[in-house]
């Protein structure tokens, strides 16, 4: 008997270094991959930046430079989808101004940028080629374009460092970046205390599978963006069954995307829902909250409106609706949000196509008790 024991504690014991072993290979096969990603990423984004920079500086009128990159972004998004709004170009182009010599000078080799453009020009296969096969990159863009809110060179430069160095993810970049942290580390007396200070606010910030989440890497390798890792499984089942429910109103819904991609300069969001409703002739907005409903919510559903407005929505069309539905267990909550300076016979279109409130809490409702009832069925047959 006891000799059984040891055998099962020695299978154990393997299996559990087995799973060790593997998880490390897993994880080192996906880092290496996404280090030969993100190089190739950044140098094609210096590149476009590099191009159209030499474009822009052909004719010295801002208006004509302004309207160079709009016709592009909109030229590139409809081939090749999300990635290249007009912002997105100006990084790159904020990039290379930037950092104009990053590729030029590797192991004391330099790819003149003449060469480089006429690489381009003349449709070579090689243009990667003229940047050197090892360059100086050590971060992902992501990272550079926090590090680009930086005016002062100095900081760059330190910012670069440091976050290499102490392998900082983009999140923990990003508050330092935005709260000045290396002009307060400059100015401090005790400089251990703000150090101290800077590693215990942003350590819930690190992830070790940040960049396998990364939605710039997803939208460069032509994937769609999915989020569902950072949804809970009620509001998972919730917004499963809002997609029927809203299109069988009967109403003019039609569901137009899911986790839908929106990029700040400091951030990415995802709207849960999008749709578009032929009879108000409007996109709709829906976010699921699962906590209760607080000011941030709504402050940020009028961002993804105005932002969906300005970016998405043709002209002609009436505003964008903003649906936050909160899903907390004591107070169903919907809360509309629509641009002010509507007219009324909008107004009075949106109450007549708009689900009402009574409608929404009843759904969400429903789907809590099937989800609850589910999951303690599940528990009972588990026993």
């Amino acid at each position: 008997m006891e000799e059984k024991n040891k055998d099962i504690v020695a299978d154990g014991q393997q299996e559990s270094l087995l799973f060790q072993d593997a998880c490390q290979i897993i994880e080192q096969a996906q880092a290496v991959a996404y280090r030969q990603i993100n190089e190739t990423l950044i140098k094609r984004n210096w590149l476009l930046g590099m191009r159209i920079q030499h474009e822009v500086l052909k004719d010295k009128r801002a208006e004509y430079g302004e309207q160079v990159v709009k016709v592009l972004a909109k030229d590139l998004t409809t081939k090749y989808g999300e990635g290249f709004t007009w912002r997105n170009l100006y990084n790159y182009i904020d990039f290379y101004s930037t950092y104009n010599g990053l590729f030029l000078n590797v192991n004391g080799e330099s790819a003149n940028v003449q060469t480089i453009l006429h690489a381009v020009s003349a449709k070579s296969e090689n243009i990667f080629h003229a940047l050197r096969a090892k360059s100086p990159i050590r971060l992902s863009w992501t990272h550079y374009r926090i590090i680009l809110q930086e005016n002062n060179q100095e900081a760059r430069d330190w910012y670069e460092q440091e976050a290499a160095r102490e392998m900082w993810g983009t999140r923990t970049l990003q508050r330092n970046v935005s709260s000045q942290y290396y002009h307060r580390l400059l100015q401090s007396q005790n400089k251990d205390a703000v150090r101290g200070e800077m590693k215990q606010l942003t350590a819930p910030l690190q992830d070790k599978l940040e960049y396998i989440k990364n939605p710039v890497v997803a939208e460069f390798l032509g994937f769609k963006n999915r989020t569902d890792y950072t949804e809970s499984e009620l509001e998972q089942t919730i917004i499963d069954h809002l997609i029927p429910f809203l299109m069988e109103l009967g109403k003019g819904f039609a569901l137009v995307d899911r986790q839908k991609h929106i990029h700040t300069e400091k951030d990415d969001y995802y709207i849960d829902m999008v749709f578009y409703n032929y009879n108000l002739r409007s996109f709709v907005l829906i976010d699921l909250k699962t906590t209760k409903l607080c000011h941030q919510d709504v402050g940020q559903m009028d961002m993804y409106v105005r932002m969906y407005d300005e970016m998405m929505c043709p002209q002609g069309h009436n505003p964008t609706i903003g649906l936050i539905l909160c899903a907390d267990t004591d107070d169903d909550v919907a809360h509309y949000s629509v641009l002010n300076g509507s007219d009324q016979l909008f107004a009075a279109k949106y109450l007549t196509y708009m689900p009402s409130r009574t409608d929404l809490r009843r759904e969400i409702e429903q789907q809590k008790e099937f989800f609850l009832l589910q999951h303690k069925n599940e528990n009972n047959d588990g026993r």
